[in-house]
């Protein structure tokens, strides 16, 4: 019996040193940080990837980080998912949402790309919305800045204490989608934080 690919999860950020930080590589973070606390080393190339298999909640996943910069993220995803022979129901696309305020998470089972742009070209390049989503909110900018300088401006020293805490709730709703569906996971992961 082969092992079965349970989850192909998709962090969507920018290549590179200088956009580590930033508030647009929300989704690079959260599969580092699933990373990190699974033991998957993320490493290997494949499909313009950085990819990591390994095991939660005793079944077989896929972390992927594409590098094809965040336009292009769908030609890395329709091509992990050729390579990997994962269906649509394993997929789950983790990016990062202006519209939710900072540190706010959304699970949801389908939907549109939020204005993002990673995500539109997922949805062009596989030419569907039903696929699940991690959101993870970053806030909107400031007064009158441009969101495209925003989501390129690294997080503040306080914005990321409150992210390594969202990260942290992250993985909790994966763990439960992995062990419970996606139901449960949604009910863990939608709930506001106080």
């Amino acid at each position: 019996m082969t092992d079965t690919i349970q989850l192909l999860l998709v962090g969507l950020g920018n290549p590179g040193r200088k956009h580590a930080a930033n508030r647009h590589n929300a989704g690079f973070m959260f599969a580092d940080s699933l990373a990190k606390r699974l033991g998957i080393k993320i490493g290997k190339v494949r499909c313009d990837s950085l990819v990591g298999d390994g095991r939660a909640e005793g079944k077989r996943v896929i972390l992927a980080k594409p590098q094809t910069f965040m336009n292009e993220s769908g030609r890395a995803v329709s091509c992990l998912m050729r390579s990997y022979a994962v269906e649509l129901e394993r997929l789950l696309v983790v990016f990062d949402d202006l519209d939710l305020p900072l540190g706010e998470l959304r699970l949801r089972p389908a939907g549109g790309s939020s204005g993002q742009h990673g995500m539109e070209s997922i949805i062009e390049r596989l030419s569907v919305t039903e696929f699940a989503r991690l959101r993870i909110g970053i806030g909107r900018p400031p007064g009158r800045m441009d969101p495209a300088d925003y989501v390129l401006e690294d997080f503040t020293a306080q914005e990321r204490e409150l992210m390594e805490t969202t990260l942290e709730r992250g993985a909790e709703c994966l763990q439960a989608l992995l062990a419970r569906g996606l139901e449960e996971a949604m009910t863990l992961c939608n709930t506001p934080v106080p």
